[in-house]
């Protein structure tokens, strides 16, 4: 028994998963395939030529619970299907059960069948993309790690030269020593050694922090810059994956945690870890046996800190993920104020913040634990630190293996890898933050978009006719790949004509004018101006200048009303912001604000109405001078007489070019030269509105139902 899969497999993946199976419909021409839903279906099999024999045991293991499904050759959908089977009841077996869900928990680019992977996978840090960004600041990460390990050398050598000094004041205590008289001599000498390296340990201090602040202000700069044109550069589809607050606390919060932490981790981590290092070097050379006492404890410090390290590790990513849940529900819910106040949502906003940060809390808490247990069991291990010291050097004193100089300096040493320790402890928590953070940041910072935003051919002017063609376009929104939203769909567009789409809601209006934008690519099927391939043309020639999109909420930015309508052509001369703003009705009423075109609008333009936002976003859409519009329902959210302007103004613009205008009032399509209906993502009548209308089609019963 041969089965297979011929192509789409992700989507028909998807759709088996929400528990669906094929129901066979026989009419006299074809045979058609129905989904329905089936609460028993929980495995899918393919057969794939390169590894027959693996794909036949999953078979044999499941036939018992297997129901042969549709014959060869038939669709279902766009999806090529030879041969289906659906469970006919549910396996006894666990752990059976278990592994015929993982066989079609997910697949590969190839289409072949994987095993189950994790919902929420570890994040790693990228060294490699790190160092790289790394390399135009060498000057000031080598001049910063040369200062550390400078200071790292000076504190080593303290302990020695005051081992010196209380060699010394021992000689002079003693009476009858003959070097008594010579106590300034004797120690004038060590004392002065001192004081330049205190000196010189406190200078070089300065100078290496200041190194690392221009190093960690340079790399963070770096790290937003370079992180906000990679998200900027995304395909529609990312933003529509990833939620705003999210994206905007990696660019905030998580790249200063990382450069906080980085820049900690180089003037602490690295000094206390050469400090640690050179000390137990000193230690060995002054006494063998006591130093093996020191580094046994050491030793299980640092296994001790491992161990409790991992726990931290996943603390630290909990706590990370909450905290970029709460910012992103403060977003929404400020961003969208005016939405909240009109429903009295404001108690249920305060409380699902208040909830999500409170999650916060207690995710934090638990790390802050964590961190003082890590912490508290590290002091109490290095205070032993100083206690083996002075009992085992004690012990060596009263054998006469070292002298009171000897044990001063291992008293100091110890102090100092005792303080050097405790902040390593305490940098391996913020460690640990820190890379899950830079985690983060990069794992946007270096993600590829899905489509370039430049490049490709540019139609000279003076040969564009702006014919378009849709011709078997096929798509679906890689959020919903389970939902087909265009299918086999073709439609075409003269130059210089006017094109009404009209039809119910969700039946892929905005669609069309999301793929002539380019926002997304189209599944099957291809997409022409002039003959040419929309893929091969460059997507900001087709945006910038090609194409003018208007939309029903048209997005104003935060400042001048000058500057909104610069937007659309950077550059631009004031007489060619006036022009645009008169062909789109917008300068009377901006003269008419007392600062004129340089009233500063609110954020997303709430300060004027909706029909002066619009007829402004005409303006900038204007100001290129593009050869096609796209009206998505431009004036369907306006009251009547906003409405009459703002269609003077669309009328204004349409002469010469071509337009695609989606909408559904009638008012705006009579003037049409071709109107199109479209439903449930297919073209089912096109043509001139009146002879649609006498048809007493779909267009027909769409104006029965405006009237």
């Amino acid at each position: 028994m041969f089965y297979n899969f011929n192509s789409n497999f992700r989507q028909l993946r998807k759709l088996i998963k929400q528990g669906s199976f094929v129901k066979k419909c026989s009419t006299s021409t074809q045979t058609k395939c129905h989904l329905l839903k089936s609460s028993n279906v929980s495995q899918l099999v393919q057969q794939k030529s390169k590894n027959p024999k693996e794909s036949l045991n999953i078979f044999k293991r499941w036939f018992k619970y297997l129901r042969l499904g549709l014959p060869t050759g038939l669709t279902i959908g766009s999806f090529g299907i030879s041969t289906v089977f659906c469970l006919q009841q549910k396996p006894n077996n666990d752990k059976l059960e278990q592994q015929g869900r993982k066989i079609i928990d997910d697949v590969d680019e190839n289409n072949n069948v994987v095993l189950k992977k994790k919902q929420e996978e570890e994040l790693y840090f990228p060294w490699g993309h790190f160092l790289q960004l790394l390399k135009p600041h060498m000057f000031w990460l080598i001049s910063a790690i040369v200062g550390a390990v400078a200071v790292a050398y000076l504190n080593i050598q303290i302990p020695l030269i005051l081992g010196e000094v209380v060699n010394a004041l021992v000689l002079f205590a003693n009476e009858n020593s003959v070097n008594s008289r010579d106590f300034v001599e004797t120690i004038s000498q060590p004392a002065k050694k001192l004081i330049l390296f205190y000196g010189m340990q406190g200078f070089l201090t300065s100078l290496y922090i200041t190194f690392l602040f221009n190093l960690g202000e340079n790399l963070a700069s770096d790290l937003k810059q370079m992180l906000f044109h990679s998200i900027i550069v995304q395909d529609v589809a990312f933003f529509d994956r990833h939620r705003t607050g999210d994206l905007v606390n990696r660019l905030t919060v998580d790249v200063q945690e990382f450069k906080s932490s980085f820049k900690l981790c180089i003037s602490q981590g690295l000094k206390n870890i050469v400090q640690t290092v050179g000390c137990v070097v000193t230690m060995v050379m002054l006494s063998p046996k006591l130093t093996i006492t020191l580094v046994g404890l050491v030793a299980g410090i640092i296994v001790l800190g491992s161990i409790l390290g991992r726990g931290l590790r996943s603390l630290s990513r909990m706590a990370q993920k909450q905290t970029s849940k709460s910012t992103v529900v403060a977003e929404e819910a400020i961003g969208n104020l005016r939405t909240v106040r009109a429903f009295a949502m404001e108690n249920i906003e305060e409380e699902h913040y208040n909830r999500e940060t409170d999650k916060s809390s207690i995710t934090n808490k638990k790390l802050g634990l964590g961190i003082a247990a890590f912490q508290g069991l590290s002091n109490v291990a290095l205070n032993g630190l100083i206690l083996s010291t002075l009992l085992v050097g004690g012990w060596l004193m009263s054998e006469n293996e070292i002298n009171a100089g000897i044990l001063m300096s291992f008293l100091v040493a110890t102090q100092a890898i005792q303080r050097s320790l405790e902040k390593l402890s305490l940098l391996y928590g913020v460690s640990v933050q820190g890379l899950n953070a830079g985690a983060r940041v990069f794992e946007h910072l270096i993600a590829a978009p899905g489509m370039p935003i430049k490049g490709g051919q540019i139609i000279p002017y003076h040969s564009l006719t702006c014919n378009i063609k849709f011709k078997d376009v096929t798509f679906s929104y890689p959020t919903r790949q389970d939902q087909v939203v265009l299918q086999n769909f073709s439609l075409e567009i003269s130059g210089g004509k006017k094109l009404a789409l009209v039809g119910p809601s969700g039946g892929g209006k905005s669609t069309i004018a999301f793929l002539l934008e380019r926002f997304y690519d189209v599944d099957e099927g291809s997409i022409t101006i002039d003959d040419l391939d929309l893929k091969t043309l460059d997507p900001s020639w087709v945006r910038g200048r090609l194409i003018g999109y208007i939309s029903q909420e048209p997005v104003l930015f935060a400042s001048s009303i000058k500057e909104n309508i610069k937007y659309g052509k950077p550059g631009a001369t004031d007489d060619e912001v006036y022009e645009a703003a008169k062909q789109a009705n917008a300068h009377d009423f901006i003269v008419g604000f007392p600062d004129g075109y340089d009233t500063i609008l609110g954020e997303r333009g709430v300060t004027i109405s909706g029909g002066q936002k619009q007829r402004i976003a005409i303006a900038r859409a204007l100001i290129k001078n593009p050869p096609i519009f796209i009206l998505d329902e431009a004036t369907s959210a306006l009251d009547v007489e906003s409405e009459k302007i703002v269609q003077e103004a669309i009328d204004n613009i349409s002469k010469g070019r071509t337009v695609i205008s989606i909408a559904h009032r009638l008012s705006t399509i009579k003037d049409a030269d071709v109107v199109a209906v479209i439903v449930d993502g297919q073209l089912v009548e096109v043509g001139k509105y009146e002879d649609l209308k006498s048809k007493k089609g779909a267009f027909w019963n769409f104006v029965k139902l405006q009237q």
